[in-house]
């Protein structure tokens, strides 16, 4: 019994007598560092400490939770948060104007954004070229956004990246007919390069001085030279006169192409978006042309080396 009330005792002083430490005034004693030459005696006593007694019967203090610091920028732990901010807001001016009309990107007003190494500037990193087309395409959309109800908070941000406007050197001229109505262009293909002279007329093709289908034996490179007039419908309206110099045929023929164009759009400039829409359906014919034609000749080569093959078989 005895042993049993001195546990019951023990167990009561220490739910009433021992007091509770507030975190608030809670302090650790200073520790000695340990050093092997001077060995920590073993003592029985401990040392108090200065602490607030509290009651049972009083309600605890509130301890602050813990807390954790956080970064106030999202992409704080990316290699580059400056770019990452920046992407990030304009992507979010993006998608709060993604319903807005929108305008023909040939239509949209003609701006030159700053060169990478001044938007390196800006964003005080060095940008990788594929990063910073990321942040021109954005900015070419917002372009596109029609003029005349364009948020000004658009407008704003885009100004932050338009370069300073140079009125000598942004002025483009404008290229007309001469005084005999021939409208001049010059196109590049490879090392090819034609100059080319559209006149309005019955539908005369002449390249350095022969027809064209005296001048390209493929039917290919006939069409090729005057895609831009089929295209249009312009065949039978205007006379070409072009001079070739350099490269291979197809390559002469394909320079013609791109003058024809430009010479064209020196006559009737309504006509950009037609040509352009029909660039797009040539090349796509250009290459699976390209296709077939590789495909036909390794054809030919692996019959001729089965032909070759047999006939030493017969020989044998």
């Amino acid at each position: 019994m005895a042993t049993a009330g001195s546990f019951l005792q023990r167990c009561h002083r220490a739910l009433t007598k021992i007091p509770r430490l507030t975190p608030q005034l809670t302090s650790q004693p200073s520790r000695k560092p340990f050093h092997p030459h001077h060995p920590r005696l073993l003592t029985t006593s401990t040392t108090t400490t200065t602490t607030a007694l509290t009651d049972l019967s009083q309600p605890l203090p509130e301890v602050a939770p813990r807390t954790r610091l956080t970064p106030l920028s999202p992409s704080y732990y990316t290699g580059s948060p400056e770019y990452y901010d920046n992407l990030l807001a304009l992507q979010d001016l993006l998608r709060s104007h993604q319903a807005l009309p929108t305008i023909h990107g040939d239509d949209a007003p003609v701006v030159k954004w700053k060169t990478i190494d001044e938007y390196r500037l800006i964003v005080g990193d060095r940008v990788k070229p594929s990063r910073y087309n990321k942040v021109i395409h954005i900015l070419d959309r917002l372009n596109r956004i029609d003029p005349a109800i364009m948020p000004a908070e658009t407008k704003a941000a885009l100004a932050l990246y338009m370069r300073p406007e140079n009125q000598a050197l942004g002025r483009k001229i404008e290229r007309t007919t001469d005084n005999f109505g021939r409208a001049y262009a010059i196109g590049r293909r490879k090392t090819a390069v034609a100059r080319v002279f559209l006149v309005e007329g019955e539908g005369e093709a002449l390249v350095n001085g022969m027809p064209v289908n005296k001048k390209f034996s493929r039917l290919h490179d006939r069409e090729s030279v005057l895609w831009p007039l089929i295209v249009t419908n312009r065949v039978d309206r205007y006379n070409v006169f072009a001079v070739v110099r350099g490269g291979g045929l197809t390559g002469q023929a394909e320079a013609c192409t791109l003058a024809i164009a430009r010479a064209l759009r020196i006559h009737e400039p309504a006509l950009k978006h037609a040509l352009r829409e029909g660039e797009g359906f040539f090349f796509p014919f250009l290459s699976l042309f390209k296709s077939l034609l590789i495909w036909d000749i390794q054809l030919g080569a692996l019959l001729s080396i089965t032909d070759r093959l047999r006939g030493r078989s017969r020989v044998i």
